[in-house]
């Protein structure tokens, strides 16, 4: 079940790749999906399992009117089969299909204390060096974190922070005989 949503973001990624839409599938994908978040009716119509999937069918089109074709089918598809309630997980598989096909990297930089630009954009340099991509850096400040920086690129994490390091070292002291 978990793969589900890779499947559907990778098919709706080739039809849009096909047909030289690819950013306004893009946009349109984004913007639906953060509607679904942001009109708690139209959330809770995807959600609702109880909802006859052709009354879902129904209310999306006139919803959806006006839409990218490749976007209107692909959301009536998604809701007919069953998967809304996976749409926002489709939706940042898509994102992150499309960025690596432009060449971006999206990174959330997260520290104890806010980065001034100079030493957000000298960490940004370096992640581009290293991988070869434009990143794209959001920035998130947790003081729990007590220092250090934690870097999350999709699934892959590296946590350089203090309270990283700490609850390594306890880990180890406590698995050591």
């Amino acid at each position: 079940m978990a793969v589900a949503h890779r499947m559907y973001a990778r098919a709706l990624f080739e039809a849009a790749q096909e047909h030289g839409r690819l950013e306004q599938v893009r946009e349109e994908l984004s913007d639906f999906a953060a509607a679904t978040r942001e009109v708690p009716e139209l959330g809770a119509l995807l959600r609702n399992r109880e909802l006859d999937p052709r009354a879902k069918m129904g209310a999306l089109a006139a919803v959806l009117d006006g839409a990218d074709e490749l976007v209107r089918n692909f959301v009536l598809v998604v809701v007919q089969r069953g998967r809304a309630s996976q749409l926002d997980e489709i939706e940042r598989e898509f994102e992150r299909l499309v960025a690596a096909e432009q060449g971006r990297l999206e990174v959330e930089l997260t520290t104890a204390v806010e980065l001034s630009d100079e030493e957000a954009a000298r960490i940004v340099r370096q992640i581009e060096q290293a991988s070869g991509r434009t990143v794209e850096a959001t920035r998130r400040v947790d003081p729990s974190m007590i220092g250090g920086i934690i870097l999350q690129a999709g699934s892959q994490r590296v946590d350089a922070s203090v309270r990283g390091r700490l609850q390594r070292l306890r880990h180890e002291l406590t698995t050591r005989s």
